[in-house]
């Protein structure tokens, strides 16, 4: 073999070798607590994306709305999973995050999320107005559920000092603290119907309490992003009736600097696996290109906005 071909086959080796490199990608997924629906569907998605998406590996870590947007924004994570009421505030830079977010990206809007707040039967509570003076149980800071509750508490012109008793925790805590009698109202954001519900719902009679729209007006001058949205008839035992109360959207985040094409083929192979991500996450079944690309008030990642035009819902 002659001197120029043997260095023409080690450069065209090492060309291989670098272009393999870059399209390596050792990707971070933040997700939700464990006990919660995020992080098993971040398995999912880790299995879906190592398998279809070449040289990639995923981690898989644990975190909540609010932590998430934070972690990709400071370039602690490359994806994670948000709620859109969280990510616009953080857009917008309003509480609590302290400052605008310029490189959170959307990815793709998975499902509903619906803000449920539970009150012991006993109570005496019919709206948030009857709050005041009772035991509160929600989930720890930095989780999208628990500044909802802030919210709601203020919309209603309360604050956490105005309850008898405040505790922050994992869905496993507030339901004992409710069985045991500690906490009377239970408040979280998640799909219905929440296995955290129906596990207190065995054990104890409950009740949902409707956000009206009196109060969705007044959390809308909080962030216009919250919804109507309804739980529907016979979601959980003894609920005859459909219940509103306030919706947002779980969604799928990204670093705006990440690369356009790693993004574009994590999210193609996402929207072709539908049917494995409902498998672990009932509500991601409904999921289509179209409803995957609705509007946050979020930007779109480059990659994200290519995948949509090319299927054009866009």
């Amino acid at each position: 073999m002659s001197y120029r071909l043997i260095s023409l086959t080690l450069a065209s080796a090492v060309a291989v070798g670098i272009a393999s490199a870059a399209n390596a990608a050792d990707i971070k997924l933040m997700t939700g607590p464990q006990g919660g629906s995020w992080y098993p569907l971040g398995g999912a998605i880790k299995n879906i994306v190592e398998t279809n998406v070449a040289d990639s590996s995923v981690q898989v870590l644990p975190g909540a709305g609010i932590a998430n947007v934070k972690a990709v924004q400071g370039g602690k994570a490359d994806f994670g999973f948000a709620n859109s009421v969280s990510t616009v505030d953080a857009i917008n830079g309003n509480p609590p995050f302290d400052a605008k977010a310029d490189n959170v990206c959307n990815v793709a809007t998975l499902y509903p999320q619906y803000f449920q707040v539970v009150a012991s039967a006993d109570a005496g509570i019919k709206t948030a107005a009857d709050f005041k003076g009772k035991a509160l149980t929600t989930q720890k800071k930095g989780n999208t559920g628990e500044a909802i509750t802030e919210h709601l508490l203020k919309a209603y012109g309360f604050s956490y000092d105005d309850m008898s008793r405040v505790s922050y925790g994992s869905y496993t805590d507030s339901v004992n603290q409710m069985k045991d009698g500690n906490a009377v109202i239970f408040t979280l954001g998640t799909t219905v119907p929440a296995g955290s519900i129906m596990d207190l719902a065995s054990a104890r009679d409950i009740m949902l309490v409707p956000v009206p729209d009196d109060g969705l007006m007044k959390m809308k001058e909080i962030n216009p992003g919250y919804q109507r949205i309804m739980v529907p008839a016979g979601s959980y035992p003894g609920q005859d009736a459909e219940v509103p109360t306030i919706g947002y959207s779980t969604h799928i985040i990204v670093r705006c600097d990440l690369d356009a094409d790693l993004v574009y083929n994590v999210l193609t192979n996402l929207a072709a696996s539908v049917p494995d991500l409902a498998s672990v996450a009932k509500a991601v079944g409904k999921a289509t290109p179209e409803s995957m690309a609705v509007e946050t008030g979020v930007p779109l990642h480059p990659g994200a906005e290519r995948f949509y035009k090319e299927k054009g819902v866009l």
